[in-house]
Formats: structure tokens, sequence, C-alpha cells
């Protein structure tokens, strides 16, 4: 982990953005459509974190985008090339869009200042969205990539942030995945080796800048 100095360094809100991805009703809230991700989400406390993150980024002047994932309800768009697309055909909680499902779950509040990117297709928020150009006109150089699953779309938010030469930091308690011992697993061996791994509460440190008073 990088040093207190380091971190706040890199964390310069001017160039800093939060995104939470598919911190959303339908998959992490009550009633999801994955319950077993959305039980790993609450019960390691990754969903709390983000809450908190987010809380401190609109105080601290830090940018901050939801990536939401949805679905037409005639399906137009959406992949079917993998299992997974076609597994969430057929499960009983419809990411649809304009639908409570793909609504941000509490207890992130979403401020009126925040950006909701929503695709329609693929495995990550930035491929193929708006994000990347977004980022790029909020001057972003470091994003911070919270949210679900560790399976599948935080790596590939990830890759595809460091693919574009954005440095990705990644509260490692604010990240969530099935079964729980994967998670930590795939962000010491994988995540580790192209981003910044750090904590919640070490972000929230370097966030709280020093007040500069007139000598």
């Amino acid at each position: 982990m990088p040093s207190s100095e380091a971190l706040r360094d890199l964390l310069d809100p001017d160039s800093t953005v939060l995104l939470t991805v598919e911190c959303q009703r339908g998959v992490v809230g009550p009633g999801a459509a994955l319950p077993q991700l959305a039980a790993a989400a609450r019960e390691s406390g990754a969903l709390t974190q983000v809450a908190r993150l987010v809380a401190a980024a609109h105080g601290s002047d830090v940018q901050v985008v939801h990536a939401i994932a949805e679905r037409r309800p005639d399906g137009l768009g959406a992949n079917r090339n993998a299992r997974l697309f076609r597994a969430a055909e057929r499960l009983p909680v419809q990411q649809l869009t304009g639908t409570e499902a793909t609504r941000v779950a509490p207890p992130i509040e979403v401020a009126g200042r925040d950006l909701v990117v929503r695709r329609l297709h693929g495995l990550s928020p930035i491929q193929g969205t708006d994000l990347d150009a977004l980022l790029r006109n909020l001057g972003c150089r470091t994003l911070i990539v919270t949210g679900v699953s560790a399976n599948v779309a935080i790596p590939n938010t990830v890759f595809d942030a460091v693919n574009r030469g954005y440095t990705a930091v990644v509260p490692s308690d604010a990240v969530a995945g099935v079964p729980a011992d994967y998670t930590p697993a795939m962000i010491r061996h994988t995540l580790a080796l192209v981003a910044t791994v750090t904590t919640t509460d070490e972000v929230l440190t370097a966030l709280r800048r020093p007040d500069v008073r007139p000598a």
C-alpha cells in the first residue's frame, strides 16, 4: 500500500473521480437478482464502505459517477454471447431501464452533481459507454473503483481504466464478490499488479485536506 503522502498526492480532488459499479437495487439491494452477491456486498460491509466514500467525495469536491447495468424490456442491444448473459435473462429480477432495480441502492446517497452512466451491453462500464469521454472532460487522472462484482465487472473496469491511461485505486473493503474468499484473493493476485490497492479509511484520510490558513 502507498504511504499516506503518496496516496494524498494521487487523490488530488481536481483530478480524481470516484466510480461506483453496479451498486443498484436490483444487484445489491433487498430482493436483488443475485441474492448471494447482494448478501456478500452487505454482510462484508462493502456497500457501507462505498456509501462512506461517496459521502466523503461529496464533501471533498471529488466527482462521483455511478455506473448502472440495465437492459431494455425487449433485450435489444444486449449480449447473448456468454453463459452469464443468458443466465441473466432468466433471473426473476430484471435490470430494466427506468425501473426500481436500476436505481442506486441505499445507503449510498446520490447528489445532484453526480453523473450516472448506463450501459445496455458488455461487462464493463468503460468499454462502449460515455464514461471514458466524461472522465477526460472532467480532467480525471485517478479513478477510484468500488462496487460489484469482484468476479467480473470490477476487474474489467480496472483493466479498461489502466489500458486507457488512468491510475486505478481500489479500496479493497469497498469491493465484493462471491464466494467471499474469492475477493481478497483476486485483489491480491490480480488487481494489485495493475492498481493501487488501499482501504476505505486510508482513502478517507487522504481526502481530508488540511486547512490552509494565511500566515
